[in-house]
């Protein structure tokens, strides 16, 4: 009798120390202050009035405190990549329940902007289930999709370049010679894809609702990453619903060290909490 009682003492106290622990993770929660808990670090996604921000330089920023993960080498499936240049990656998120948006920085002293046989560009993702419980978080799996969005760098490029053509007419129309190049058109600088196991990666149909903006500057790329948070496709979009918590998982690519497909640094499932919508 004894030994029950204090077993189910030990349990009580249990119980009350993870109910504070909770209570004290939602306070730092509040404060923006991060959260590291037994299931791994806590992503806040604050939530904003007004606009969100769409560019790396936008100072609105500098007032979100960011989540730095830990990365790691991609040892799961053939060819393993133990040795990624890239260790680190600062994650910020905001939505203002309309729209969301990720920064994502991390060091590369090269900036790798072109793809063209024998080199390779920069690149990152970011990975949802589409589902209610995780899947794989390289690629997903069969009956657990991963909804990834994949922002590359020579994509980018391509978008700004086309972007300065606009300067290169004014330039043509005071008399300076205007240079051509044949450059592809893209939707965004982001691919949106559905991936439910290695070798199974596919573009979706529709390309665009993922938009992406980025710069490099002193060995570092800043990459956002939006989109609006209703979704349009329920079966292929991974579902972003203010008040929730869920997974996303993150890959880094350096173009200067030959890095490709599955040659990147990794950080596996973490969590991803979207602030509520506050009524005014």
């Amino acid at each position: 009798m004894r030994r029950m009682t204090s077993v189910h003492t030990s349990r009580t106290r249990l119980l009350t120390l993870l109910s504070s622990l909770c209570v004290l993770a939602l306070i730092l929660g509040g404060l923006g202050i991060p959260i590291v808990s037994s299931e791994g670090m806590i992503i806040r996604a604050q939530a904003l009035s007004g606009d969100i921000p769409t560019a790396p330089e936008d100072p609105l920023w500098q007032k979100i405190a960011p989540m730095t993960l830990p990365l790691s080498g991609q040892v799961i499936t053939r060819p393993v990549w133990p040795e990624p240049t890239a260790h680190a990656l600062a994650v910020r998120a905001v939505h203002n329940g309309t729209d969301i948006a990720f920064l994502l920085e991390w060091q590369d002293n090269t900036k790798n902007d072109r793809l063209t046989p024998g080199t390779f560009r920069d690149g990152v993702a970011l990975g949802l289930p589409l589902g209610d419980a995780p899947a794989f978080f390289c690629m997903g799996q069969l009956d657990h999709y991963i909804n990834i969005w994949h922002w590359k760098a020579d994509w980018q490029s391509d978008i700004d370049r086309r972007a300065s053509r606009t300067t290169e007419k004014d330039k043509a129309a005071s008399g300076e010679p205007r240079r051509f190049e044949v450059i592809p058109r893209r939707a965004s600088s982001v691919e949106d894809l559905i991936g439910g196991g290695f070798s199974t990666l596919t573009t979706k149909e529709k390309q665009g609702r993922v938009q992406g903006k980025a710069t490099w500057k002193d060995g570092t790329w800043r990459v956002v990453m939006r989109r609006p948070l209703s979704s349009e496709e329920q079966e292929n979009e991974a579902k972003l619903i203010p008040g929730r918590i869920q997974a996303v998982s993150f890959a880094v690519w350096n173009g200067e060290n030959k890095e490709r497909n599955g040659q990147k640094a990794i950080a596996p499932w973490f969590q991803l909490a979207l602030d509520p919508v506050t009524k005014t």
